[in-house]
């Protein structure tokens, strides 16, 4: 494994190791031979100015880096170690989650009640203009469950293929649209319950039309909700440095027939482009795969993630036993 001066690369067991002879995700804490004193905060944070282009090398490579046993204590570090990045921050204007801002450009990252899970999803597939990168934190160790499972998407694009190549031949074909709708308040026993309110930061409709129209949105009223439709979309995208296709979509989260009754959203629907619907066959080996490829590593207090949202899905599995805080920071 690699060490970098204050970085070193560590295994865990929950790691897979891919075709390429890269693990997933990367797992990143402070070097062994640094002064413990060194270890402080303001080391951590000139230490990911000192080497970015590496991390993000990792960051490529992986898909997803998480820093563990890092001096990270607080919402007020985490908002500090995202900064230390240098990435614009993308906001979360059109997103269906409900949430709220702790400090800076830190949020929860769902308020949905932590027993419920959240399906596998890319973060805002849904809107034209997405965020590129994820930081999650623990602010709480989870007692029991509540992982955040991520899967990398191109494997998922390769064996969604060997199983059901006419249906991702569609889906490349006519992309989707999504529908769903949305009341004027947030529904917070939802993991999409933001109201269109939240979604598009205003209480003015017209406004709303506007910055729906800006993500590729349109807005149908029906009285004081609102229909909110999508697409099409596209439902595989190419990531750029890798050349690989990835299975960029929100199918599992918006897809309600029979194979996601789990989890499914009465107020979305997920169709082709086309109009066509969606097989449910199809769908029900989609979160078979996802299962079967996934790594959830257990949340330890201080741990961050970093993911690259165009490579790797992410979702949320329930708590079993309380408490738990992970808070969010999305990036351009």
């Amino acid at each position: 494994m690699a060490t970098v001066k204050f970085f070193r690369e560590v295994e865990l067991p929950q790691q897979k190791p891919q075709d390429d002879g890269v693990v997933f995700p990367a797992v990143l804490s402070p070097n062994h031979t640094t002064d413990s004193t060194a270890v402080q905060l303001p080391n951590f944070k000139e230490a990911i100015r000192a080497h970015k282009p590496w991390l993000e090398s990792l960051l490529q490579k992986s898909g997803a880096i998480l820093f563990r046993g890092f001096p990270v204590a607080s919402p007020t570090d985490f908002n500090d170690v995202v900064e230390a990045f240098g990435y614009p921050e993308a906001f979360y204007v059109g997103g269906r989650a409900s949430r709220i801002k702790v400090v800076g450009r830190v949020y929860t990252a769902n308020e949905a009640p932590p027993e419920k899970g959240i399906p596998f999803h890319h973060e805002m597939a849904y809107v034209r203009d997405f965020p590129t990168k994820l930081f999650f934190f623990c602010d709480e160790e989870p007692g029991k469950g509540g992982e955040t499972p991520i899967v990398l998407s191109h494997i998922i694009y390769k064996r969604m293929t060997e199983k059901h190549p006419e249906f991702v031949s569609q889906l490349e074909e006519h992309g989707l649209t999504y529908t769903k709708v949305s009341n004027e308040e947030d529904d917070p026993s939802s993991f999409t319950g933001s109201g269109w309110k939240s979604t598009y930061k205003t209480d003015d409709k017209t406004v709303a039309e506007e910055r729906a129209s800006k993500l590729g949105a349109k807005i149908e009223w029906i009285g004081n909700s609102a229909k909110i439709i999508t697409g099409p979309l596209a439902a595989v995208r190419v990531d750029e440095e890798s050349r690989r296709k990835t299975w960029f979509n929100s199918i599992a989260v918006s897809y309600s027939g029979p194979a996601n009754k789990r989890f499914c959203d009465v107020d979305t629907i997920v169709e082709l482009g086309n109009g066509d619907p969606v097989p449910d066959d199809a769908v029900e080996d989609y979160l078979k795969i996802l299962e079967e490829e996934c790594v959830a590593i257990p949340w330890k207090k201080g741990d961050v993630l970093l993911v690259n949202n165009l490579m790797v899905l992410h979702g949320r599995r329930p708590l079993l036993k309380p408490p738990r805080r992970v808070l969010a920071s999305l990036c351009k």
